[in-house]
């Protein structure tokens, strides 16, 4: 599928969103797209529009508020990711859903979530927060789940599993300095004792943030094979574009 339309939407009594979309009439199944901490950046247009050649809609809500962060400025980028509350994007979160939901060519039952690093975080704590409302979950490299100790002073969030109901893809890079082999092992052990249905995979040689092609840290193979079974788990999961 490759005809597609996206924009920015203004979600009601939130921010902005962006939005992309296949051109057909529908019902399309839908994805909830976390950002990773410089913003809604050409990157994640990208992003949105890969999904929508794919047959999904795409929302991406612009959790900073109109301002985005270049991929040299970590600092400006963390200073900014520390200043988010976490109730505050989950409310904001449930603004996207409930923009999807009331889209004529959404499948409001086929709606799943994809977060990207802080993301990567925030689309596992939707996972639980709104689990009546999404039905499938992919987080790449999810900073902030479970750590040891957080650098950035986020909460973890593992208490919440017991809320999941979706199934959850969890895509790590074995090079990644930020989350330790240990932690996927905090996170499996969580997610196994409360029954939950998952999937955690790390690709060998890939540092943090290995997908994102403008960044140096993109891996070309592990970023193509995350896409693929990111695209196959939605499939699973969420249903074929009708």
């Amino acid at each position: 599928m490759s005809q597609i339309t996206s924009e920015w939407v203004q979600l009601e009594n939130g921010p902005r969103a962006w939005y992309a979309r296949p051109a057909g009439v529908g019902p399309h199944p839908a994805v909830l797209v976390f950002i990773e901490a410089f913003g809604v950046n050409a990157h994640f247009q990208d992003v949105a529009q890969r999904l929508a050649r794919a047959g999904y809609c795409a929302m991406v809500p612009d959790l900073y508020h109109g301002k985005t962060y270049e991929y040299s400025d970590f600092d400006g980028a963390i200073g900014h990711l520390k200043t988010l509350n976490d109730a505050v994007v989950m409310q904001e979160a449930h603004m996207a859903i409930q923009a999807l939901q009331q889209r004529a060519e959404v499948w409001k039952d086929a709606i799943g979530a994809l977060g990207f690093c802080m993301g990567g975080r925030y689309a596992f704590m939707a996972n639980a927060v709104h689990a009546d409302q999404l039905r499938a979950t992919v987080a790449f490299y999810g900073g902030g789940i479970a750590p040891d100790q957080d650098s950035i002073g986020r909460t973890p969030v593992l208490h919440l599993v017991d809320q999941m109901r979706a199934p959850l893809l969890l895509l790590y890079g074995a090079e990644d300095q930020s989350i330790t082999p240990e932690e996927h092992g905090r996170i499996a052990t969580a997610l196994s004792t409360a029954g939950k249905r998952y999937t955690l995979t790390v690709f060998p040689g890939a540092p943090h943030g290995f997908f994102a092609d403008p960044r140096d840290s993109f891996r070309p193979e592990a970023a193509q094979e995350g896409w693929r079974l990111t695209l196959d788990h939605f499939t699973r999961y969420l249903g074929a574009s009708a």
